[in-house]
């Protein structure tokens, strides 16, 4: 590196202070150290800074306005303690430590190491008793007995100049030990005291022990004992605390406060109050209202016990039944539209908002609460208490008002197991006005597939020994008008999706295993598809649409459930009660029956009539004797094989009209049980019925309107190849207007009218309403039970005659002149 030729530089000067050096601030501080100046903090008091009086403020007229309305506010500022918040941290810890009160010593009542008084030989070392293999050497144990007593002594003295970390006299008292702790050996030795560790590290045992008396002992174990059970039942009352269900909440006195009162006015009075306002809280916020509906509950109890009152307190049968009305109002309010299902372990895990969570909760609280009011209902109604009407009452309107929520099914079997008695009563008309309405109002065919089947179910255990009533409600099944003869109603009109495909792609995608009738998508295509379908579901599931597929289903299966409780009591080998309304039933649903039934239950239906033709009676009797006329077993058996007649021709009269089946032995049953309903005085009247329920139907129909559906369904021809023989309508026509001489005038005014419409279908029947002329040879049988060989074409029509000119109603003498009118 080169270096610069030249001149050399000049030395500097010595440079004088400047102004702005540090000489003037040292300066500074020595002045003010000389002056004595201290700091904040070292000052006992900081006075608190105030604004001087000269400086005039200037307020708003919005200040001061707002200085009136809320300055009183503030009026605590001047009841501070300005010297306490003025005084510095220096000058409080200063008056905390001046303040500081000091402990004192405790003087130790034990007496020292080197003490030899009379108790001497209880506080001596033992090391005498000990054994030669662990006792320790003269020289050794005087060093230890030294060492130990010197540090006995260091700890004393230290113990006299820290007062704070002496010994209080129960830590150096021994332990209670119980006596199965220690071994027999031992028990006679005391309590040895706890070892002592050396200054060298050594532990060395002080080999002192502590003799007790064994009434000191017991003394002591039990006082421990009988103060730990104090102390534990102490704690339990301490935690006894009352619920919202039971306790006094919300300006309410408690329920056993209620209960437990004397005056049964006052009683009763109080419980009404409180069951009221509890109503009134619980519609207005219901999600907020689970403790209110628990405690409502409470009132409906037959004992009510607390936590505070263990023991049970007797409820009030009214204050029972007016919770369980008030509980009934409250819940058809607020249970929602749907039906809750519990929550899954994999629901219950994940992450939901506040606002989710608390419809939760509330939701699982609802059925929790709902499902013990439906416990005691249930419990009444078994145990036949004197609530156990209004428990019924109270289920039978939950079922038809809440049909969608929970436990429907539980409500269901209790309403099943009340109709399940041979006697009838009005709550028999309860239960079945319920299952009625049930039915009438089912759209989507669950409610009426699970009665069915709990009503199948039921019949069967009984043996079929229930009220013939009970199946009346099946007439009201939602079957008639919404199944068809196909299950599925969407496939056949389902439009098909997408374009035509070329015979040659469609080819292609055959000979790759593909289906042909799906056009090739992309992924992004697949995509876009998969997440329409799950929005569509979505969807379908929100419009809550009842689907029809699924409805259909669920018709089929009460279908069969039906059919078969039907078929079972017809093939049942004794006659039941429950004949009739079976026969009603198959007639009514015969529409809906399997076309390869049709044979079997035609022969089963041949084998009732011939089984009540031949006099076999539902006790067994056959030796008994032959009932008359007007006896009710006989008017009975005529019904029962009147229904069977109309049964099988209601069976051929719709999908059976394909079947070519003659039904020649039902006819002449029909011909023959004639006369036997001519002599039946209340032919009109309706058949005796115990249920009076208020649903408005159909009346039950009357023998005469049962007979005239028969010959109108034997002589409707299904077909024009079926037409009925002329010598059958003569036959008929004949035995109707002997009947209608002892009719009464409507039914007789029937069977003129059905004669007339023979008259009309058959010109050869003309010829018997003159009483001159014979229309064929041979004497007529009106003895023989078979239409076809009583020959009714040898004699005529005189009845009709006699009806027009002596019969004592004008309505049937008008009618009977009409038809001998319109033959002339």
């Amino acid at each position: 590196m080169a270096v610069k030729g030249g001149k050399k530089r000049p030395a500097q000067g010595a440079q004088r202070p400047s102004k702005k050096r540090k000489v003037t601030d040292e300066g500074k501080a020595a002045k003010a150290k000389g002056k004595g100046k201290e700091h904040a903090f070292d000052k006992p008091i900081i006075p608190i800074p105030t604004k001087g009086d000269d400086d005039d403020v200037e307020l708003s007229e919005d200040d001061l306005g707002l200085l009136e309305e809320f300055g009183g506010a503030v009026s605590f500022l001047k009841s501070l303690d300005e010297k306490g918040i003025a005084r510095s941290k220096k000058e409080t810890e200063r008056l905390r430590q001046l303040n500081k009160p000091v402990r004192k010593p405790v003087e130790d009542d034990l007496p020292s190491i080197h003490s030899h008084g009379e108790d001497s030989d209880d506080w001596s070392s033992g090391l005498e008793d000990a054994s030669a293999d662990e006792a320790l050497s003269d020289d050794e144990v005087l060093s230890e007995a030294e060492s130990s007593t010197s540090a006995a002594e260091r700890r004393r003295r230290k113990r006299k100049e820290d007062s704070d970390e002496e010994e209080l006299p129960f830590e150096v008292q021994p332990r209670k030990r119980r006596p199965s702790w220690e071994p027999e050996s031992d028990k006679e030795k005391g309590i040895e005291r706890l070892p002592i560790k050396l200054a060298d590290g050594r532990i060395q045992k002080s080999g002192d022990k502590v003799y007790l008396d064994d009434d000191e002992e017991e003394s002591g174990l039990d006082s421990d004992e009988e103060s730990g059970d104090e102390k534990a039942k102490e704690a339990a009352q301490r935690f006894r605390v009352e619920d919202v269900s039971t306790g006094a909440r919300f300006g309410r006195p408690a329920v056993v406060d209620v209960i437990g009162q004397k005056s049964r006015k006052a009683r009763i009075q109080g419980a009404k109050e409180q069951i009221a306002g509890l109503c009134q809280e619980i519609l207005g916020d219901p999600e907020n209202s689970l403790g209110l509906l628990r405690r409502l509950h409470t009132f409906s109890l037959p004992q009510i016990s607390t936590p505070t009152h263990p023991e049970p307190v007797p409820n009030d049968p009214v204050i029972r039944k007016l919770t369980m009305l008030s509980q009934l109002a409250v819940y058809k309010d607020i249970i929602p539209g749907y039906r809750i299902r519990a929550l899954t372990e994999k629901e219950k895990a994940e992450k939901v908002s506040q606002m989710v969570q608390r419809t939760r909760d509330w939701e699982q609280g609802l059925v929790s609460v709902y499902q013990s009011y439906l416990r005691g209902l249930e419990a009444e109604l078994k145990a036949k208490s004197e609530l156990a009407e209004t428990a019924l009452h109270c289920m039978c309107t939950l079922l038809v008002e809440v049909t969608h929520f929970n436990f429907r099914v539980n409500l269901m079997s209790s309403i099943v197991a009340a109709l399940s008695r041979k006697s009838w009563d009005k709550s028999s008309d309860l239960c079945l006005d319920t299952l009625i309405k049930v039915f009438r109002a089912d759209n989507t065919g669950e409610p009426s597939l699970e009665i069915v089947r709990l009503l199948n179910r039921m019949i069967k255990e009984r043996k079929y020994n229930v009220h013939p009533e009970v199946l009346s409600c099946l007439l009201h099944l939602r079957l008639k008008t919404e199944l068809g003869v196909r299950a599925s109603e969407s496939k056949a009109d389902k439009e098909p999706s997408g374009k035509a495909m070329s015979k040659g792609r469609a080819a292609a995608r055959r000979a790759k295993g593909k289906a042909a009738d799906q056009p090739h998508l992309s992924k992004k295509a697949k995509k876009a598809l998969k997440e329409r379908k799950e929005i569509e579901k979505e969807m379908h599931e929100a419009a809550a649409e009842v689907d029809k597929e699924e409805r259909a289903t669920r018709h089929t299966e009460t279908l069969k459930l039906l059919f078969v409780l039907y078929f079972s009591i017809l093939k049942n080998p004794r006659p039941t009660p429950l004949l009739p309304a079976a026969l009603r039933g198959i007639a009514k649903f015969a529409h809906l029956v399997n076309i390869d039934f049709f044979k079997d239950l035609l022969q089963v239906l041949k084998t009732l009539m011939t089984r009540d033709e031949n006099g076999e009676h539902v006790d067994g009797d056959t030796n008994a004797p032959a009932p008359g006329p007007h006896d009710a077993s006989n008017i009975a058996t005529v019904q029962h094989q009147l229904l069977c007649i109309v049964t099988a021709f209601e069976l051929l009269s719709g999908q059976g009209e394909a079947l070519d089946i003659d039904l020649g032995d039902f006819i002449n049953r029909l011909y023959a049980i004639l006369p036997q309903l001519a002599l039946m005085p209340d032919i009109e009247a309706p058949p005796p019925r115990q249920a009076r329920t208020s649903v408005r139907g159909p009346p039950p129909p009357s023998t005469a309107d049962v007979l005239f559906r028969a010959l109108h369904l034997a002589f409707t021809p299904r077909s024009s190849a079926a037409a009925p023989p002329p010598w059958r309508s003569a036959a008929f026509a004949k035995r109707l207007l002997s009947a209608a001489l002892q009719w009464p005038p409507a039914t007789a005014v029937r069977a003129i009218e059905l004669v007339a419409v023979l008259v009309e279908r058959d010109p050869k029947l003309e010829a018997l309403l003159s009483t001159e002329d014979r229309a064929g040879n041979g004497v007529y049988r009106p003895d023989l039970d078979d239409p076809q060989l009583s020959n009714p074409f040898g004699t005529s029509l005189y009845e009709l005659h006699t009806l027009a000119e002596k019969h004592w109603a004008e309505q049937v003498r008008v009618a009977a002149g009409k038809l001998l009118d319109s033959s002339s």
